[in-house]
């Protein structure tokens, strides 16, 4: 069977990434072409300014990013029928199994209570698992024990990256992922980061307003 990444085509490839890369664009990329049993792969420019060249492996931070490309992957799986998007997620995060939620977001880590129901895999695709942020969190007089349990685990989840830290987390070390607005519904409540793998949540105390996500201006629930 006749090549279907043709030499002109890969050309033309090469050609456009380089396009993305100069001193008013990108510093550097990687980028991948598939088709088939075929694959061409483009690493171009620099890891930073006056840094050291890309190459095929090379890490990149892509923040936010992440979203978008693991939720079509997540959809890739499902439409092969791996799971479903209703199914819940303890077969597959067995740390995402029996969440509980805080009856207050302002108070101890010991007083939860469980979900009304489990979370799904749509619910990991739309923010709506319990892991969340609240504003009132920085505008507190005194700090929240969600948020000193936070920092005593190092686990960095606000703020820009830290260039002294690996990005491939070494075994035994604390890990976490942003999910700002993040809630489950039905529960009322946003999953403590330092807490996650119990799906331990915060919630609004009773008849306090809204807290509303810094990120997007959304409202999440309250007691």
């Amino acid at each position: 069977m006749a090549d279907r990444l043709t030499k002109k085509g890969v050309e033309e490839f090469a050609a456009v990434a380089a396009e993305h890369v100069g001193d008013d664009k990108v510093p550097g990329l990687v980028a991948l072409v598939a088709c088939g049993e075929q694959t061409h792969v483009e690493a171009l420019g620099s890891l930073s300014v006056g840094g050291p060249p890309v190459e095929r492996d090379s890490l990149f931070r892509i923040a936010s990013t992440t979203k978008p490309l693991t939720a079509a992957t997540t959809l890739a799986l499902v439409g092969e029928g791996q799971f479903e998007l209703d199914e819940p997620v303890e077969r597959l995060l067995p740390e995402l199994s029996h969440p509980e939620v805080l009856r207050r977001m302002d108070g101890p880590l010991e007083d939860t209570v469980p979900t009304h129901r489990p979370i799904t895999v749509r619910d990991l695709l739309t923010f709506t698992f319990g892991f969340g942020m609240a504003l009132e969190t920085f505008m507190a007089p005194e700090p929240w024990p969600i948020v000193t349990a936070s920092e005593e685990l190092h686990l960095c989840t606000l703020g820009p990256p830290d260039p002294k830290s690996n990005l491939i987390p070494t075994p035994g070390s604390p890990r976490s992922a942003s999910c700002h607005c993040s809630r489950i519904p039905e529960s009322g409540g946003c999953t403590t980061p330092e807490r996650r793998s119990s799906g331990s949540s915060l919630r609004a105390p009773p008849g306090s307003p809204s807290p509303t996500c810094s990120v997007h201006g959304c409202s999440s629930p309250s007691g």
